[in-house]
């Protein structure tokens, strides 16, 4: 499935899509996001057939949100930066399109069992089928290409690649066996597994990105500050958590872990906190994703002393992590590895993020506030969401679809 082209052999696919991952994963991930909570929206009040008994519909929609969508956005940027980072062509054209074809056959399965379609041993063995080829094939390519450069500083985002697998692996156990734990265990592990991979990449892009783009505005060079200390405080931290929350949710080991996290991402931000970041969103944007990454962990923190509902701090945690820091990442990549300019995007890009923001603070905030009104903020989150996809497909598919304007493939 790795592709090395011989030197003097031009590089081909059927459609500009098809060039490299982020292309056609990143516009089937936008796609399936607007669609997939359109269908939880129908799920969430009851106007489908989904058996509860066989799959909790509250797991369903966390499995399609990390192992569908949130899956997509991380298989398209590996599939990019990897050839970035390591110099070896990942796949393109038709292999490309057969990984792609894998995660889409296996999210029509999935949609089928949230519509409760008849033969539902035959919609589960298609969604474990193409699912697991799909997440295997990814991680397998990735894995051929750092392993061909010896570049073992890549085996952190290789490992969690490997147990998202296995999460998505005690999901469908869990589905075969009707044992509701199993769903459970293998949800959560894929949220932080997520979360463990946006850590890790935003630690080396967010700055990096800060850094260059206020440079380029004001011709002198912009530093933030990075700390060694708080990158291995965050990652043993949150690695405690991780282990706390899925497998021992001992109150004070939940909390303590969770408040640590917070506070050492929060210092890590004031580090790369520059005044001027609120003039462009595709940084702001990133600095806020990262904001409400430090919330969540303080909610975490304080859920079990305040007895609100766990959902809540997931949430947050999935709408800051998950939501809008894809869709920062995804505006941003988009532009520069099409040949744009990152300096001119979209001029929708404020009102796109803005809608994602709102959407934490319609699932987040408000019923904190205003539980009374639980079912009301819950629509207006998922109104907020499909709009913020609907922006952003209108704003980027003919991007993503046409050729760079530098004549270069990818």
């Amino acid at each position: 499935m790795l592709q090395i082209q011989p030197p003097n052999k031009p590089l081909y696919s059927p459609h500009p899509i098809l060039n490299l991952g982020f292309r056609i994963f990143f516009s089937g991930g936008a796609i399936f996001a607007i669609l997939i909570m359109a269908l939880w929206m129908f799920i969430f009040l009851g106007h489908t057939q989904i058996n509860a008994t066989q799959i909790n519909p509250f797991y369903w929609h966390a499995h399609e949100m990390l192992y569908g969508y949130a899956m997509a956005i991380i298989a398209g940027f590996l599939l990019t930066a990897v050839k970035t980072w390591t110099g070896m062509m990942m796949p393109y054209g038709y292999r490309l399109g057969a990984i792609f074809g894998c995660w889409l056959l296996a999210r029509i399965a999935w949609a089928a069992l949230g519509l409760g379609l008849t033969a539902f041993p035959v919609w589960l063995a298609i969604a474990i089928i193409f699912d697991l080829l799909f997440m295997g094939l990814t991680a397998w390519v990735i894995i051929k290409a750092v392993m061909a450069v010896k570049q073992y500083k890549q085996m952190g985002i290789i490992s969690k690649l490997v147990l998202l697998t296995i999460g998505n692996g005690l999901c469908y156990w869990g589905i075969f066996t009707a044992d509701q734990d199993y769903l459970r265990i293998g949800v959560y592990l894929g949220l932080y597994l997520v979360m463990g991979i946006v850590l890790t990449i935003g630690r080396r892009v967010v700055p990096f990105f800060i850094e260059r783009g206020l440079s380029f505005d004001s011709n002198q060079e912009v530093n933030v500050k990075n700390s060694r200390t708080l990158d291995v405080l965050s990652l043993g931290s949150f690695l405690i958590f991780m282990i706390a929350d899925v497998f021992y949710p001992n109150p004070y080991l939940v909390s303590t872990s969770a408040f640590i996290v917070a506070l050492v991402n929060f210092l890590r931000l004031i580090g790369w906190y520059h005044p001027r970041l609120w003039q462009k969103p595709l940084l702001w944007s990133l600095f806020v994703a990262f904001l409400g990454m430090c919330i969540s962990f303080f909610l975490f923190a304080l859920q079990p002393w305040l007895a609100f509902n766990h959902s809540i701090a997931v949430h947050a945690l999935a709408l800051s992590g998950v939501g809008m820091m894809t869709v920062a990442m995804m505006a941003r990549v988009s532009l520069g590895h099409t040949g744009r300019s990152i300096h001119s995007p979209p001029k929708t890009l404020n009102f796109m993020f803005a809608l994602m923001a709102l959407a934490f603070v319609f699932r987040v905030v408000m019923p904190l506030i205003a539980p009374d009104a639980y079912l009301m903020w819950i629509m207006l989150a998922q109104s907020a969401w499909i709009g913020c996809f609907v922006l952003f497909c209108f704003s980027y598919l003919a991007i993503l679809a046409k050729p760079r304007g530098d004549g270069l493939f990818g």
